[in-house]
Formats: structure tokens, C-alpha cells, sequence
């Protein structure tokens, strides 16, 4: 782009794993080493280097019973006045409700980090996932941790992301550019989430990078406006875990890039891998996207799509793709909003299913259809007002509950 030009946001790399993993923005390196935490003989340990410094943002899990390295994030990130440069993730066990060992853990971890990294103590950030309630295994862990901060360089996100995942199928990263005047900036994300997915947060951990120049408030801003229209609009099983976090950290490598632009590059990119995480939910076989107009309030419509989306009627019709059209609307009847069910109007995929108070007459071929797309499109028009959102899901599978009923045996 010429000098002067307009400023744009533009795709750089298709999501994984369809394309290739994009690069990491300028001012970051990664490795990834094996502890055989879960499995002997696969990566299960990553490291995000930023040697120069990076201003962080983060969004934590609210579950109450919130795993040690999540306590200790947060402390960090508030003794650090949002600086890190450093982050270790590790699959494969939680780090959850271990008690003071579990913390001592914690702790050690990030000051190995620290030594290795030659930095602060306060400016590492540390996760883990997998198992709640087994400790880490130190004696394999820490011996790791020098080797991989003495070889990370800067390359593509591709280890780093496969490193964290559990029981992914497939990685999951996104990428973003942002020109500006003949300059560029990029805005790189991975995830990791298959199950335990469910606002607010998920079981998911996530980190977005960027090197475009943004203070600690700038970036607050731009990750929290981009949760919450991605990773706060998913559900698999409506539970939500111990650990999930999104880490957001700007290297300013690549100099300052008009606000808006950036902050559109971060939710494209924290989209793209929320729709990652649905797709790649346990036993996934369908996807469920519910849009609901004409509430009273965007929070009406919120909470009317949430409670359709992750209602099990609903994803267990969507999973044997019956069109048990009813289960959508008495969903919406216990959302909490007041409705007047004369004035609603449901349709799936296109197909009207629901008039003014009584059952449309579509021929039963097109709505079997409808509900056996790969992904069942519910738009639910609540007659009442100007609100609108939407929520995102997918059927409850035989293969989700064998997965889970096995998953520590």
C-alpha cells in the first residue's frame, strides 16, 4: 500500500488447520519441548518469548475453584502494572485444586522461566490444562524449560500451538495485517479447546499477539471488546473450567497503528478461533448458530440464544437432524425474557417453521433438511424491539459422553 493510502484490515493466512500456521509478529520467539506429561513421544510444553518486553492484557477464568498458575497470572499481571515476556503453557494436567503444593508448583515454574529468560519473576505468565486434581511433574517439567528459551526463534505459531492442545483434533491459530501508509503490523492468535467450552470463560487458553504498538490500556480494550464477541458467544457443554484465560501481549515492534483497526484485527482473529474451538468440540458432528431479533435489548437477545444454543433438547434434535422445531421455542419461553409468543417467528436454515402463534406449513422434507446441515442456522424473530445477537454451539453427540465418561481411564 502507498504512502498515504487508506488504512485496511486484511486477511493473511487462512486458519488452521486448513493453511499454513502464520508467523509470530515481530518481537516474539517460541520453542515447544516433551515432559511426557499425558503422553510420552508429543510436545505438551510451549514457550512465548518476547525478549524486549510486551504490554499484556488478559482475561481468567471466573470459576471460583481457579487453578494455581491462574492465582499467580493474576498477581503478575497486576505487580507488573500489564508488562510480560514471557509465557509457559503446558497440557496435559491442570495444575487445579492441588492445594499449597500445587502453588509452590506454580511459583517454581514461573521463576525457572524467569532465570532462563533473564527477567522478572512478575513479567511471566504461566497455564496449564488438562487433568484437575493430579500435580505437575516437576522432576520432568523444569529440566525443560532452559533448553526451550535458549532455542526459540522467531517462526511460525504452529509448534507452540500444537504443544498446548489436549484433546484437539487439530490446532488452531489466525492471523490478521493491518496496512497503514506503507506500513504493516500484524495480529497473531492461537487456541487451544475441545470441551469444557462455555462462557465465562471457557476451557480454553488462548493468546493473541500483535506488534503493533499499544499500551496496557489500549490492549485491555481491544481484547476484552474482542472476548466478548467471540470466546463469550460459544458453548460445547456448558461448563466452564478451572484455567481458561486469554493472554493478549504487543511487542510495539512494529510501531503505532490507528486504534480502530488493530482492535477489528483482534476480534476477527478471537472469532476465527472461537469458531475453531465449536468445530473441534468433543464428538463434534454438527454445528448449532442461533440469531435472535427483535428483542427488547441486545441483552434480551443474548440470553435468548444462549439459552436456545445450549439447551440439550435442542442440541440432541440438532444431532439426530429431527426437526423438533418446539424444543427451539420453549428454550426461548424459560430464557428469562418476556415474550409475546404471537408475535414470534422461528425459521431454520431459511425454512419457516414458526408464524404469528402457529406452525407454518412447510412440507417436512425441507425442514428434515434444514436440521441436517453441517451447521443448523436458528433465527428466532421475538417481535418485540430492536435488540439482536447471537450464540454458538453444536449437538450433543453419543461419542462427546464416551469421550468424557473415559476421559482418567
Amino acid at each position: 500500500m502507498t504512502a498515504g493510502a487508506t488504512h485496511s484490515v486484511v486477511a493473511e493466512t487462512s486458519t488452521g488447520p486448513a493453511g499454513a500456521a502464520p508467523l509470530l509478529p515481530l518481537g516474539f520467539t517460541a520453542s515447544a519441548a516433551s515432559a511426557a506429561i499425558k503422553k510420552p513421544g508429543r510436545n505438551d510444553m510451549g514457550l512465548l518469548r518476547c525478549p524486549a518486553g510486551a504490554t499484556l492484557a488478559a482475561v481468567y477464568t471466573t470459576n471460583q475453584v481457579c487453578a494455581a498458575p491462574v492465582q499467580l497470572d493474576r498477581r503478575h499481571l497486576r505487580e507488573s502494572r500489564g508488562h510480560c515476556s514471557a509465557i509457559l503453557i503446558n497440557s496435559g494436567c491442570a495444575n487445579a485444586a492441588t492445594g499449597d503444593r500445587g502453588m509452590a508448583s506454580a511459583v517454581e515454574l514461573a521463576d525457572v522461566v524467569a532465570n532462563a529468560c533473564e527477567i522478572s519473576p512478575v513479567a511471566v505468565q504461566h497455564n496449564s490444562t488438562g487433568v484437575i486434581g493430579v500435580q505437575l511433574p516437576l522432576d520432568r517439567m523444569l529440566p525443560q524449560i532452559a533448553p526451550m528459551a535458549a532455542r526459540a526463534e522467531h517462526g511460525t505459531i504452529e509448534e507452540f500451538a500444537r504443544a498446548i492442545m489436549t484433546t484437539d483434533t487439530y490446532p488452531k491459530w489466525s492471523s490478521r495485517t493491518v496496512e497503514y501508509e506503507g506500513r504493516s503490523c500484524t495480529v497473531v492468535g492461537c487456541a487451544k479447546g475441545a470441551g469444557m467450552i462455555h462462557p465465562n470463560m471457557a476451557t480454553m487458553i488462548s493468546i493473541i499477539t500483535t506488534d503493533a504498538e499499544l499500551t496496557p490500556a489500549e490492549i485491555n480494550t481491544h481484547l476484552r471488546a474482542a472476548v466478548e464477541r467471540s470466546f463469550h458467544r460459544i458453548s460445547i457443554d456448558g461448563d466452564t473450567s478451572t484455567n481458561d484465560s486469554v493472554f493478549a501481549l504487543a511487542s510495539g515492534a512494529a510501531g503505532a497503528f490507528p486504534s480502530a483497526d488493530v482492535g477489528r484485527a483482534f476480534k476477527e482473529v478471537a472469532r476465527d478461533l472461537a469458531l475453531l474451538i465449536v468445530r473441534d468440540g468433543e464428538g463434534y458432528e454438527r454445528g448449532i448458530h442461533v440469531q435472535v431479533t427483535g428483542a427488547p435489548t441486545d441483552s434480551d437477545a443474548l440470553s435468548v440464544a444462549k439459552t436456545i444454543a445450549s439447551s440439550l433438547l435442542v442440541r440432541c434434535a440438532v444431532t439426530g437432524g429431527d426437526p423438533n422445531w418446539g424444543r427451539i421455542l420453549a428454550a426461548a419461553g424459560r430464557a428469562g425474557v418476556v415474550l409475546d409468543v404471537n408475535r414470534l417467528s422461528l425459521s431454520v436454515g431459511g425454512v419457516a417453521l414458526f408464524r404469528h402463534g402457529s406452525p407454518a406449513e412447510t412440507p417436512l422434507a425441507d425442514r428434515e433438511a434444514a436440521f441436517r446441515k453441517s451447521t443448523v442456522e436458528v433465527h428466532l424473530d421475538l417481535g418485540g424491539g430492536q435488540g439482536s445477537e447471537e450464540f454458538i454451539s453444536c449437538g450433543l453427540t453419543k461419542a462427546y459422553v464416551e469421550l468424557n465418561a473415559d476421559y482418567t481411564t
